[in-house]
């Protein structure tokens, strides 16, 4: 394992050409109503967590990277830089008004029309073809969305490929769902001397907010079915994670009508509150905090006339059963709690192990831990790599060291070490409800390991914390996993079965109890979710019959219609 100290961070040339950011990205654009229009305002600077140990051109006299002037910068990721160690500037972007914001959200509002605009009226195929269009432009832009979700939040350029491949499939997916949905609803139906047909009709405006650790493909989750069902959106990208939006504002511009997909930027209290106090607002989608949700809410003025789709909090725990298999428990549980360096809502986020093997899980998970390497995020051989998100590593080593301080001990070698913006995985054991790491999300590589004796402890765990998304059970035994799986499924929503916890596949559904979700995402979920049913229904009878079938002859209605789509 390389040394957890300055030189796990690159000498400027020590980057690799193909690894660097061309230049810096200045984002002066925001979409608005079809058009790019140039912001002239106040700009947020965006800095790396990746950092380098002098500045300076590479012995190729390839372009410089450009890094910040002092030790410490606003806004840059973790603890303070220490002396010889300086963040990269990978660009800026708009810093918008709550003025400007308000403009943006006017342009959805116009575009959506009361429900007569073209988007929500376009028929079925044509919006598919939109998106499909949408699509084929995003493609062309790859590498400049992978490199920027690299630099921007430190994720492997592996993991960064399979996060934008994974988006366009989800995207194809949408489509194909979609396609399932509308052939389903082309028929009539008779009930009661009632013709009626019933589809689904959209929503309104929808505000997107997608998360910085998923920037990209969680966004899209919410973006992608909101659109193709025929609504209105504006777009705020991650507070981490803004630039690599700028390659793809092209693409929506020239793939939707005016005013379909807008975006804003900057400072969400300065921008959120004042949208959704507006009330123009008609759909939520939020992945993050379920207090920040809540805050949002409450700023609607008529929230019973807002639809919310929300991914919050979770804190997944693992129960490990004397009877495990502990080579897969242990390689399982790696993967969930270390994935992106813990930074997944689907993270497991504290493992409760039978004390009879607890010692044995133990082994296997601190030699799991030691043959990960850290390093930089276009290392190919590197699995853990610096923290984007500001004050993380300060907040990580104060949840050890209240561990620590209440009897915990760190088990394995170089554990919580940190330097920068890079903080290796502890793992602390054993932890109890008197600590911080038992009961909040760390959202981190920090791995809290609990022993019980009783399986009612764990199950009580469970059954008392306010979030209820997933739970990963590891054990041999049908009896024994099926008197547990009983009344987890009535606390949570996915019990996994000897695996880590994890969203995929997409075709599944996803979602929590208590303060983790509200609505349910999948591919077709998501279709259901940012649309409502609607029908159009007469009484059977012969003049109602002509005017229907003179409708559907002309194809003069795109809501009503029994053609079926290939």
């Amino acid at each position: 394992m390389k040394p957890i100290d300055d030189t796990l961070f690159p000498l400027d040339a020590e980057i690799p050409p193909d690894a660097r950011l061309v230049a810096p990205v200045e984002q002066d654009e925001y979409l608005l109503g079809g058009a790019l229009r140039r912001w002239d305002g106040p700009r947020r600077e965006v800095f790396s967590p990746v950092c380098v140990r002098q500045p300076g051109a590479n012995a190729s006299g390839a372009q410089e990277t450009i890094v910040a002037p002092a030790t410490e910068v606003d806004g840059m990721p973790g603890a303070a830089v220490s002396a010889g160690l300086f963040p990269v500037r990978i660009g800026s972007f708009p810093d918008m008004t709550a003025a400007a914001a308000l403009e943006v959200i006017e342009a959805a509002v116009v575009a959506w029309g009361q429900g007569r605009g073209p988007w929500p009226t376009l028929s079925v195929t044509e919006r598919i073809r939109c998106v499909e269009e949408f699509a084929f432009r995003m493609t062309a832009r790859r590498e400049e969305v992978v490199r920027l979700l690299v630099w921007e939040i430190g994720k492997t350029r592996r993991d960064a490929e399979r996060e934008f491949g994974r988006t366009l499939e989800y995207i194809a997916g949408t489509v194909n769902a979609l396609k399932d949905l509308d052939r389903s609803s082309s028929r009539f139906l008779v009930e009661e001397g009632i013709l009626a047909q019933v589809r689904r009709a959209p929503l309104g405006v929808v505000l997107c907010l997608g998360p910085y650790n998923y920037p990209l493909n969680e966004t899209f989750t919410t973006l992608i079915p909101a659109l193709i069902m025929g609504n209105t959106v504006v777009m705020k990208p991650p507070k981490l994670g803004v630039l690599l939006h700028r390659p793809l504002l092209d693409a929506f511009r020239d793939s939707f009508p005016p005013g379909v997909v807008n975006t804003v930027y900057g400072e969400g209290k300065q921008i959120l509150g004042p949208l959704m106090a507006s009330g123009k607002v008609d759909c939520l989608a939020f992945i993050g905090s379920h207090r920040v949700a809540d805050l949002l809410k409450k700023q609607h003025p008529r929230p019973h006339r807002l639809r919310c789709v929300l991914g919050l909090d979770a804190k997944n725990p693992a129960i490990i059963l004397p009877d495990a298999d502990l080579d897969l428990a242990a390689r399982e549980c790696l993967l969930g709690a270390l994935s992106f360096n813990g930074q997944r809502c689907t993270a497991l986020k504290i493992l409760f192990v039978h004390e009879s093997v607890a010692a044995s899980f133990l082994t296997r998970l601190e030699a799991g831990i030691d043959a990960l390497q850290p390093g930089m995020p276009w290392e190919s051989d590197a699995t853990l790599t610096p923290l984007p998100e500001p004050g993380k590593v300060a907040y990580l080593r104060e949840l050890v060291a209240d561990a620590v301080a209440l009897g915990a001990r760190v088990t394995n070698p170089g554990g919580g070490q940190a330097v920068a913006t890079y903080f290796h995985p502890a793992v602390i054991f054993p932890v109890d409800a008197r600590m911080r790491a038992w009961r909040e999300e760390q959202f981190g590589p920090v791995i809290p390991v609990a022993t019980f004796r009783d399986i009612e402890e764990p199950v009580r765990y469970i059954v008392e914390s306010p979030f209820g998304q997933q739970v990963s059970l590891f054990g041999g035994n049908p009896a024994t996993l099926s008197q547990l799986i009983d009344p987890l499924v009535n606390q949570v929503c996915r019990v996994n079965l000897n695996s880590q916890c994890q969203r995929g596949p997409d075709s599944l559904p996803f979602t929590g109890r208590k303060d983790s979700a509200e609505g349910t995402l999948s591919m077709s979920d998501a279709l259901r979710v940012f649309s409502i049913r609607t029908l159009v229904a007469a009484k059977d009878e012969a003049v109602n019959r002509r005017i229907l079938g003179e409708i559907l002859r002309r194809r003069s209605s795109t809501f009503l219609s029994t053609d079926f789509i290939f």
